[in-house]
């Protein structure tokens, strides 16, 4: 084999490598995007009674989910019982104390 040979196959190899470099770079960047999108749309939920969306609030430190459309209030697992708990003398914590 001459050097000449050799260094085009070389050649030949960095360019193929080059090229599956820059298609996995897109492939990657194309999957980052998607997962963006899916995050964001998982953010956003869709209330319960109407089709608005529910978007995050927060009361003297309780994160609460609010309807954009009906106002309605939606709570977490826990944050009743933070409320209630607040609420130490008042008709909330009577009702549910």
């Amino acid at each position: 084999m001459s050097s000449t040979e050799v260094t085009l196959e070389d050649r030949a190899h960095a360019l193929e490598n080059e090229y599956f470099r820059r298609q996995e770079k897109e492939l990657i960047e194309k999957m980052k995007a998607k997962l963006a999108a899916e995050k964001k749309e998982v953010s956003t939920l869709s209330c319960p009674k109407c089709d608005g969306k529910l978007v995050e609030s927060s009361y003297e430190k309780i994160k609460m989910d609010v309807c954009n459309k009906c106002h309605g209030v939606w709570l977490d697992a826990g944050e009743l019982a933070q409320i209630i708990g607040k609420d130490e003398t008042g008709w909330f914590q009577r009702f549910f104390g």
